[in-house]
């Protein structure tokens, strides 16, 4: 039976399915990970461009987070495109609190088209 590791992406949606969490989580089950989500923003997107991005919450950021760390306790965590610096701030503090150890850092700021993707 094979083992899966358990590895959480905190980052935005697209719809498109070729960046953010719905990439994320396609690379992690090709090597063999099992892939959860904490989502920043929702993108309205596809190959051509980004037509409209709006951020969650940074309380259920906090929240989606805090419910994955209670039940499957991820091995690693990887960030993506946190949206604001509150989302920042929000995640920060909720890793600190959860002690992650196994972190990689990717601050996705602009999308392959050339949209912002950070509120000011």
């Amino acid at each position: 039976m094979r083992r899966y590791i358990p590895v959480l992406t905190i980052a935005g949606s697209d719809s498109s399915g070729g960046a953010g969490i719905q990439a994320d989580i396609k690379t992690m089950s090709a090597i063999g990970c099992y892939g959860m989500s904490a989502i920043t923003a929702l993108t309205a997107q596809n190959t051509v461009g980004v037509e409209a991005i709006e951020g969650v919450s940074p309380m259920m950021v906090k929240a989606q987070i805090d419910a994955v760390f209670a039940d499957i306790s991820p091995a690693a965590v990887k960030t993506g495109m946190l949206f604001s610096t509150p989302i920042v701030e929000a995640v920060a503090e909720a890793l600190g609190r959860h002690c992650v150890s196994n972190l990689v850092v990717d601050p996705v700021m602009v999308s392959t088209t050339g949209k912002r993707l950070i509120a000011d």
